[in-house]
Parts: C-alpha cells; sequence; structure tokens
C-alpha cells in the first residue's frame, strides 16, 4: 500500500494529504503561478483548499515568505475562482 504524500499549508501550519491543497509555485524564471499539477517545476508553497487559510495566507504574507518573493493578488484570485467552482 502506497503512503499518501503530506504536505503543510503555509497559511495554518496543519498537514494535509498533497491533494487536499493548492500548490503556487515561483519558476525559475521568477514568475509566479498557481500549480494545478502540482509537478511545475520551481519553489513550491501549499495553502489549504479553505476559504478562511486563504484569506489568512494573502493578509499574512505567508507564502511570500516561502517563495521568498511577492504573490500577485491575482493568484489568490484565481485560487478563490478555484474554490468557488469546486464548492469549497
Amino acid at each position: 500500500m502506497r503512503k499518501t504524500p503530506q504536505r503543510s499549508c503555509v497559511s495554518c501550519r496543519k498537514v494535509f494529504d498533497k491533494k487536499d491543497l493548492v500548490r503556487i509555485v515561483r519558476t525559475p524564471e521568477g514568475t509566479v503561478i498557481l500549480d494545478r499539477t502540482g509537478r511545475a517545476n520551481g519553489r513550491g508553497a501549499y495553502i489549504h483548499a479553505d476559504a478562511a487559510c486563504l484569506e489568512k495566507a494573502e493578509r499574512s504574507k505567508a507564502p511570500d515568505r516561502s517563495l521568498k518573493c511577492a504573490v500577485p493578488g491575482e493568484i489568490y484570485r484565481e485560487i478563490e475562482k478555484e474554490l468557488e467552482k469546486n464548492g469549497g
């Protein structure tokens, strides 16, 4: 039986299955993108797929510290749209 990969949310610091988190990546070129596949090349930060956690992450700038660069507001809006679409 295979183990399910686990990651920590940069906002609430709790550990979840990787599939329950949203990944933001700073690519080697320095751009910040939303990684829907979970396999994009670059430095990644995970956020729990929850509206409250996302809001806290944006307020505290935890992903900025994790990625060592500023995360644009558009990335957070993109994640919000994904959450609404998936009923989260």
